[in-house]
């Protein structure tokens, strides 16, 4: 009991400590950066660097879509899944696709000149853009899972052999 107690007030002491920083700039609040990706397991980890532990969950985030799009547009060594959905996938879903890891690509070169030249303020504006480009993904991700949830179970369109049409 004593535990969870302790745990609880680490993470008030994160959210308080966030706030602040939040509020120096103008970043997106708690709650919805914890709704996406997960910063409250920051309260796990002793830092005084609380934006660039918020960066690494977000990062974290980006990475596991990043490679589930790169498996889905180049499917070497893909899960099974992945060729069920590459098959029932269009040409404009998979067109959307390479737009969406274009976007990835440049969030992970963003995220290398980061580790190299980091700083509150340097973080704060990664964070800033993440969260919002992470806004527009999800918006364009639903649209190609509702291609994938319409055609699941249909024949697949015709690709002439090629896994891109």
């Amino acid at each position: 009991m004593a535990k969870e107690k302790k745990e609880k007030s680490t993470l008030s002491d994160l959210k308080k400590n966030y706030e602040k920083l939040q509020k120096k700039y103008s970043l997106p609040s708690f709650d919805d950066l914890n709704r996406d990706f997960y910063i409250e397991r920051v309260s796990d980890v002793e830092t005084d660097y609380i934006l660039r532990e918020v960066r690494k969950f977000i990062s974290d985030r980006y990475s596991n879509y990043m490679r589930f799009v790169e498996a889905i547009l180049n499917p070497v060594n893909a899960p099974m899944f992945v060729f069920s959905i590459i098959k029932i996938l269009g040409k404009e879903d998979k067109k959307q696709l390479e737009g969406i890891y274009t976007r990835f690509m440049q969030i992970e070169l963003d995220l290398i000149e980061l580790d190299i030249q980091s700083s509150e303020l340097r973080e704060a504006e990664f964070i800033k853009k993440s969260f919002k480009e992470w806004q527009e993904f999800k918006k364009s991700m639903a649209t190609v899972f509702e291609t994938i949830k319409k055609n699941n179970g249909t024949k697949p369109e015709k690709n002439n052999g090629n896994y891109f049409g």
